[in-house]
């Protein structure tokens, strides 16, 4: 595969206009599936999957491929059925059809649609749609922005986090000793339960200030909310290294990582 080197800025405005239309699309789907009865089926991990997921995935990798044939796309769907492409390029789509699987079936609201794209091991281009909730966080990597509903696009910035009483989100399905030691190390520190990517969103617009996470993730699940949280100022750093997330990794698992607003 030809290897891409250098997307201008130009280009990626017109690659993230692909991703939010994909995005958007793949949210409809989402919603006509979430007002029906949600069929559960099980992954080789175990880990819940239904039609929605399937069905985003589809729509969402057929788009891409469509649109930009010469980028290979990775998305957890397609890996969890053993189809992993040959990224030794420097640029690639990471997707997430449908994160927040559990968080679907129980009907909270608090799923996304995620899309990314990679240069360079970094995260430079994210898609964050919350379909059940109409809001879409977005950027190029030239600034951060949001649309609520059908309002306009706004600007939004990563806060700088307070000497004490920190507004921590953590996940509402995943949360354990490591990060519970966290938190009450943290002066006055308040914690908001939320689900999926959109952690990353509140972090990225300036509505909480740290969210620690150390159990399992894929890349996939971070690489858009990354990519939005520092183009908004913040970012994510590894707490033993300090060092940030890097992607296109051989197992496509994160390390443990703290997502921060501005430092």
């Amino acid at each position: 595969m030809k290897k891409i080197v250098n997307i201008n800025r130009s280009d990626r405005h017109i690659l993230l206009n692909v991703a939010c239309k994909l995005a958007k699309d793949a949210g409809n789907q989402i919603m006509q599936l979430y007002q029906k009865e949600i069929i559960i089926k099980k992954k080789v991990d175990s880990s819940p999957v239904t039609k929605a997921d399937e069905l985003a995935d589809s729509l969402i990798f057929k788009g891409l491929a469509s649109r930009t044939p010469e980028i290979p796309i990775i998305s957890e769907e397609r890996v969890s059925n053993g189809k992993t492409p040959d990224i030794h390029g420097n640029v690639f789509w990471l997707v997430d059809p449908l994160d927040g699987t559990k968080e679907f079936i129980t009907r909270t609201d608090e799923f996304t649609v995620n899309i990314a794209l990679i240069e360079s091991n970094v995260p430079v281009l994210g898609v964050l749609l919350a379909p059940a909730l109409n809001e879409c966080y977005f950027t190029d990597g030239y600034g951060a922005y949001m649309i609520d509903g059908d309002g306009p696009k706004i600007g939004i910035s990563a806060r700088r986090m307070p000497a004490d009483e920190p507004i921590i989100v953590a996940s509402r399905n995943h949360r354990d000793k490591k990060t519970n030691e966290f938190i009450s190390q943290k002066k006055g520190g308040r914690v908001v339960s939320v689900g999926s990517a959109l952690k990353f969103a509140l972090l990225a617009k300036g509505a909480a200030d740290l969210y620690p996470r150390f159990g399992t993730t894929m890349e996939w699940d971070v690489a858009a909310g990354h990519a939005i949280l520092s183009a908004a100022g913040g970012g994510i750093r590894q707490p033993d290294s300090g060092n940030a997330l890097s992607y296109g990794k051989a197992t496509l698992y994160n390390p443990h990582f703290i997502a921060h607003g501005i430092e």
